[in-house]
């Protein structure tokens, strides 16, 4: 019998706008945002759905992060639209 796995994370791709908005940050919002994205990653329900939408937004109210991104239809890949910290 091969060893529990922890859970799989996905692939992280930021879109354009997603890349713009993290240059702008500082070392320290870049480090508050990482932990959100590795969270989402490994976790993708952890966003609520945009109505309409195959978005999810995810906000994390003690680093004071949010990330709107949606997964593939095979939970590989999360693919982040915005970020904000």
């Amino acid at each position: 019998m091969s060893p529990e796995q922890g859970a799989r994370r996905s692939r992280v791709v930021m879109v354009e706008p997603a890349l713009t908005q993290l240059a702008q940050l500082s070392a320290s919002e870049t480090h508050r945002l990482d932990r959100a994205i590795v969270a989402v990653s490994v976790n993708p329900e952890l966003g609520t759905e945009v109505p309409g939408t195959l978005l999810r937004d995810y906000a994390d109210d003690i680093d004071a992060v949010r990330v709107i991104y949606y997964v593939t239809a095979l939970r590989t890949i999360t693919i982040v639209a915005y970020v904000e910290a």
